[in-house]
């Protein structure tokens, strides 16, 4: 029984990347890899530049992260002008806690995603998230595009994570909402503890 459990989100995820004449591709093999590491992270720590484009504002800045396994430490270290200002993420709360202050984050889309709750959200994703495609890219990173299998391309909530093919560190990610870019975030170190 556990065999048969296993295999279906395999094959699943193979279905998803679409199969090569043949058997399975590199790209498919290296996401299948990656997403069995993944799925299994209990704790990680991250630094990322984050882009968070309402449309009419577009917000820079650049956070260290820690995930504990119950909770997400964020500390901002860019701009200067919020330099060291840190706030805790939780699964059950959608506001955010400034040294004691609580401050609720303005959402991109319906369904309430803040640029907050990207780096969560971006790792939830190579996680769990349904895989649409994955390819490898003329820059050398492994692509994997993730949506819901019921949307049509372009619509709903969509996230690309790009990854380092050797390492299988995740090197950036975005998150679209009906094809419009809401966040990109861009890793300068990601380590799974």
């Amino acid at each position: 029984m556990r065999k048969v459990l296993l295999c279906v989100p395999m094959i699943l995820l193979l279905s998803a990347c679409g199969r090569p004449p043949g058997g399975v591709g590199e790209a498919e093999e290296l996401a299948l890899a990656i997403r069995g590491e993944y799925a299994v992270l209990n704790t990680w720590t991250a630094q990322a530049e984050i882009t968070a484009d309402y449309g009419q504002r577009v917000y820079d800045y650049t956070v260290a992260a820690e995930f504990d396994g119950k909770q997400t430490r964020l500390t901002l270290t860019a701009p200067d002008t919020v330099t060291g200002l840190t706030a805790v993420l939780t699964e059950d709360s959608g506001a955010l806690e400034f040294d004691g202050l609580w401050v609720e984050t303005g959402p991109l889309d319906p369904e309430g995603l803040t640029p907050a709750a990207a780096l969560p959200a971006l790792v939830e994703t190579a996680r769990t998230g349904y895989i649409t495609a994955c390819r490898l890219e003329e820059d050398g990173l492994l692509r994997v595009d993730c949506a819901d299998p019921e949307s049509d391309p372009g619509t709903g909530l969509e996230t690309t994570l790009w990854f380092q093919p050797d390492s299988h560190q995740l090197i950036r990610g975005e998150l679209s909402r009906d094809g419009f870019r809401a966040i990109r975030c861009d890793f300068s170190v990601f380590a799974k503890t």
